[in-house]
């Protein structure tokens, strides 16, 4: 399976949710790449705390793709792997249509703030020229990350998604907490910092279940 964790807006928390997912499929006993196909090369950042953490033992294969070598690279390496996760900046770019052309899923991160909730017209264009040019629909999810622990901006941003069927909302929103900033900055997901934020893990463990069950 291939993942796209992917979006309009920065700032949405694409990477944490990419690594997180990328670790979190590994500990399956999955063979997983990690593709960093984000400019800002946060993916790469992470790794290599993480290298210095486990000294090589990522549990998982990392690679930087760019542009068009996205899509090319990617359709070579398929068969290698269980699961790529591949992880794309917050802009229309060039590696992030070319992600979208191979990838079986598309997870879409929202932070519930009016600003990020304007970006859905187009999120909405981009797909409806990618999805036309795809053998098969590409399966797509929005969720709520970076969400606040209670609050109306949940609320108000949940309905919108809703609102827009082709994205597929579910209903397994990510709050924000420090146990995410505190993992990554040892190249660690929450699955495996001391000491374990439970709901954290539960939050994480409830998307990636539902998500990955569906996507079969």
């Amino acid at each position: 399976m291939i993942f796209t964790v992917g979006g309009i807006k920065g700032g949405t928390g694409k990477t944490t949710i990419s690594t997180n997912l990328a670790i979190w499929l590994s500990r399956q006993g999955a063979d997983v790449l990690l593709v960093d196909a984000d400019e800002q090369e946060s993916a790469s950042d992470f790794t290599a705390w993480r290298d210095e953490t486990y000294q090589g033992q990522l549990g998982y294969t990392l690679v930087q793709l760019t542009g068009g070598a996205v899509r090319r690279q990617i359709e070579q390496l398929r068969p290698k792997y269980d699961h790529i996760v591949i992880d794309t900046g917050g802009r229309d770019t060039a590696s992030q249509r070319a992600a979208l052309f191979v990838s079986d899923v598309y997870l879409l991160p929202f932070a519930p703030r009016s600003y990020e909730i304007w970006t859905l017209s187009k999120v909405l264009a981009l797909l409806g020229e990618v999805q036309p040019g795809r053998a098969t629909p590409l399966q797509i999810y929005s969720f709520l990350n970076k969400a606040d622990t209670r609050g109306v901006d949940n609320t108000e941003a949940t309905e919108v998604l809703r609102e827009n069927v082709e994205l597929n909302y579910v209903d397994f929103p990510v709050v924000t907490r420090k146990a995410f900033a505190t993992a990554a900055s040892k190249g660690l997901s929450v699955f495996e910092a001391a000491p374990h934020d439970d709901k954290a893990i539960a939050e994480l463990e409830s998307l990636f279940r539902h998500v990955t069950h569906l996507a079969k």
